[in-house]
């Protein structure tokens, strides 16, 4: 019997004005048989896994029998400006309702005639501006459910029907009518109105949401950056002649010019030319990084400098473009465990405070409290309990925090790696590509007696240009000028000789020639790095030291990881006085070296079994299998698709700093996520209890609510300050 993977699908929720909306949307898919999915009330999208059996369009129905809209994300798709209209309506609100306000609380403003000018206010701002609250709440009375908008509609219809009452049937609508304005409820008769309370609850949330849907826009701005970042169009070279074609019609292996200041259209290999490269919206670099021919170059990155003529590697969905905006957006459409906890609370919540307000409105009456106080009470119970804070804690923190990640070449799987990074105690760096740069480097020429070192390094580099061995490529890239050689021969075991000037020239090990005293005495500083001889004639003119260097912020770093409490630990392959010499040189007084690919996984355990537990850098293949292994996987962007795949946090720079960062990051949108739903949880504890004893105005209640929600989105933005170390 054979099972397939499940299938995957984004969908564009629309209808949604709270938490406990996307929760019932949420409820509703997931009771689907095989369905498993997640709803995003900051980013309105539902993430949906879902058996072969199962349609799109059955998810499709299941939302839209739930009240709410559904289709799959269009590209071409227009941004929809919800702010743009909440905007006109709170303005409108606003217009109108000031004036009821102002005339309630200032009885020198109260005309003749002011409680009925006050009722033709209301009205439109209740029913016109007010009007999503109530359509909301009628769809989930329609469903059988209850939501935020529930509170919000019954409170401001009970508000406005009790004036209305009152105003008709009661003294209110007397000619010269006056009463005071009291931050508590009062303890009133039928003469008493309540417009400014149905139009205050209503301008307070309509502004709380305006600033919501700016705040939450905000929050986004990243993500969407990065999905700007690709280029339209692209000038492809075909027979030799430049042709414009709209970025679509670009195919893998096709050539294209890219001339200074353009974006450079998608990833690809120099052929032809020479420039810097400003990659800092795509990795967080300030600096533009220098590229030639052979070298890599990505997709939304600007060239600065020369023309570049390159070759298309990967297009489309393949790019590092797209794969880093699809980690965001699955990053920010996924639940951290505390942000279920306050899922789970809301989906009860409503429920719960309409009982409240219900026990409220029954204790004052029995209480002998007047009819009119006991209604107040139970509407400014309704109006304050509202959980809109509860459900912005964590998904506006998410957005801002991958976003900002996204920004410094930071990228996030999941929410779930947030919490992961608060237990970390110990980080093992794995040394070649990670702490060192993974590539051979010049470090010294020592001629011999009555050498040119220019001429010692120069010609060897002509012998190993012909090689495209490693050791060579280090001479070669120190030399700007390069001669010709003949007569070229590679040995096995022995080295490269050829003829360079008319000298024969020849690159070997040492163990194949006879050093003077001066030279060994002068090699012995470099015992655990590559050293080869140079012959012309067959006599030796010196040695050539190459070796993989450290990076030049491996130091830094290292320091940055043990100031967030971590114990770095260098594992490698290599034999042991390699190993130290780079573990002293970066800071790391903990080495594990010698071990086989295969027993980096058992060195994690073993540490893990220890106690600790582990994060694990790195780059390579043979990474790939410990980075899954570790608590906690952070790869370098720099290394194998198979090491970035297996990790948890995906570091697009080669900068060991940008580790330090992400644990930085990682937890300080833990952290605010926690506060987030701190304030929202204590809010509504203290909330409610105030009003339920009768000791908060209804409109003073929603201008609570609404900051409530405002705040933790305000204070989820304050991690787009956030800033890196390596910058």
């Amino acid at each position: 019997m054979t099972t397939t993977e499940p299938r995957h699908v984004e969908l564009s929720i629309s209808g949604m004005t709270c938490a406990s909306c996307a929760n019932r949307v949420e409820r509703k898919l997931n009771r689907l048989d095989g369905v498993s999915a997640t709803v995003n009330y900051a980013t309105e999208k539902a993430s949906v896994q879902f058996p072969d059996n199962l349609r799109v369009d059955d998810l499709v129905s299941t939302v839209r029998a739930a009240g709410y809209d559904a289709e799959e994300p269009r590209p071409e798709a227009p941004d929809v400006d919800e702010a743009g209209e909440l905007r006109l309506r709170v303005t409108l609100a606003a217009v109108l309702g000031v004036p009821v306000i102002a005339f309630s609380m200032v009885p020198a403003w109260q005309f003749p005639t002011w409680q009925w000018v006050s009722l033709a206010l209301a009205s439109v701002v209740v029913w016109v501006c007010g009007w999503p609250f109530h359509r909301a709440a009628f769809v989930n009375a329609r469903h059988g459910a209850s939501t935020m908008d529930t509170l919000v509609s019954m409170g401001v219809t009970v508000s406005y029907l009790w004036s209305l009452y009152a105003l008709v049937f009661g003294e209110a609508g007397v000619i010269g009518m006056r009463h005071e304005f009291s931050l508590l409820p009062r303890p009133t008769t039928s003469g008493d109105i309540y417009l400014e309370v149905a139009v205050g609850v209503t301008v307070f949330l309509l502004l709380g949401r305006w600033l919501e849907a700016r705040s939450k826009r905000s929050a986004g701005a990243a993500l969407r950056s990065l999905l700007a970042l690709g280029a339209k169009d692209v000038a492809v070279l075909r027979d030799g002649v430049e042709t414009r074609v709209p970025i679509g019609r670009l195919r893998v292996g096709e050539r294209f010019v890219v001339r200074p200041g353009e974006r450079i259209a998608t990833d690809g290999v120099v052929v032809d030319g020479s420039s810097a490269v400003d990659r800092s919206m795509v990795t967080g670099e300030s600096v533009p990084v220098e590229v030639g021919e052979g070298d890599s170059v990505v997709g939304g990155t600007v060239n600065a400098g020369g023309r570049l003529v390159v070759e298309a590697s990967s297009v489309g969905a393949d790019t590092q473009l797209a794969r880093m905006a699809r980690l965001v957006e699955q990053a920010q459409t996924g639940k951290a465990e505390v942000q279920r906890l306050a899922d789970r609370v809301s989906a009860v919540f409503v429920p719960v405070v309409v009982l409240i307000a219900l026990a409220s409105f029954g204790a004052w009456l029995l209480a002998g409290r007047p009819l009119e106080f006991a209604v107040t009470t139970a509407v400014a119970v309704l109006v304050i309990a509202c959980p809109c804070a509860l459900g912005l804690a964590t998904p506006t923190a998410l957005l801002v925090g991958t976003g900002r990640g996204a920004q410094l070449g930071i990228l996030v799987k999941g929410p779930e790696v947030l919490e992961s990074t608060r237990r970390v105690d110990t980080v093992v760096l794995d040394k070649t590509g990670t702490v060192t740069t993974g590539r051979l480097t010049l470090v010294d020429v020592i001629p011999a007696a009555g050498a040119d070192r220019d001429e010692v390094l120069r010609f060897a580099a002509a012998v190993e240009n012909a090689s495209e061995h490693p050791i060579g490529a280090a001479m070669v890239r120190e030399v700007d000028d390069v001669p010709p050689v003949s007569d070229f021969v590679s040995t096995d075991g022995v080295g490269v000789s050829g003829t360079v000037e008319g000298r024969r020239v020849v690159v070997g090990r040492l163990r194949n020639v006879v050093l003077s005293q001066e030279l060994t005495e002068a090699l012995v500083a470099h015992t655990t790095r590559t050293v080869v001889a140079v012959s012309f004639d067959d006599k030796v003119v010196g040695a050539i030291v190459v070796s993989d260097v450290v990076k030049p912020t491996s130091a830094q770093a290292i320091q940055e990881l043990k100031e967030l409490g971590l114990r770095p630990v260098l594992l490698t392959g290599d034999n042991a006085s390699v190993a130290a010499e780079v573990a002293a040189e970066v800071g790391i007084d903990e080495v594990i070296a010698d071990v086989l690919p295969s027993g980096k996984v058992e060195a994690v355990r073993n540490l893990q079994a220890q106690g600790r537990v582990v994060a694990m850098v790195g780059d390579g293949v043979n990474d790939a299998p410990a980075l899954a292994a570790a608590d906690l996987g952070l790869a370098m962007g720099t290394g194998t698709d198979v090491a970035i795949e297996a990790s948890d946090l995906t570091l697009v720079r080669g900068d060991l700093r940008v580790a330090a960062d992400a644990i930085r990051l990682s937890r300080k949108t833990l952290g605010t996520i926690k506060g987030n739903l701190f304030w929202a949880f204590a809010y509504n504890v203290a909330g409610l209890p105030l009003a339920a004893l009768g000791l908060l105005n209804p409109m003073i209640a929603g201008a609570a609510m609404a900051f409530s929600s405002v705040f933790v989105v305000t204070n989820s933005l304050r991690l787009r300050g956030f800033r890196s170390s390596a910058a």
